[in-house]
């Protein structure tokens, strides 16, 4: 699944891309608070479990948010003009659909 959603993201990062963004940062931060707010529910939730759960629930938390850090250095980089694109394509670039 991981892989899937970086290589939808590689797609539309580069569509857009394509078409001479403005770059916008926000987009980038929203994308990494998403990530960072499921990373956060995983350690809430980490906090409930113990042994091999609890540990393995803390390592998806930390890929996670090392998953956050690199999606929104993608989309800064790839300087997406936010402002032309549909709220729906800004949402899939957000959650990864």
């Amino acid at each position: 699944m991981r892989v899937s959603m970086i290589a939808a993201l590689g797609a539309g990062l580069l569509l857009v891309s394509a078409c001479g963004g403005k770059g916008d940062d926000k987009l980038g931060d929203q994308a990494h608070e998403a990530l960072e707010n499921k990373a956060d529910a995983m350690d809430a939730a980490a906090g409930q479990m113990g042994g091999t759960d609890k540990a393995l629930m803390e390592a998806k938390a930390k890929t996670t948010r090392a998953a956050a850090d690199a999606k929104e250095e993608a989309i800064d980089d790839a300087d997406v003009n936010a402002d032309a694109m549909s709220d729906a394509q800004k949402n899939a670039v957000i959650n990864g659909n």
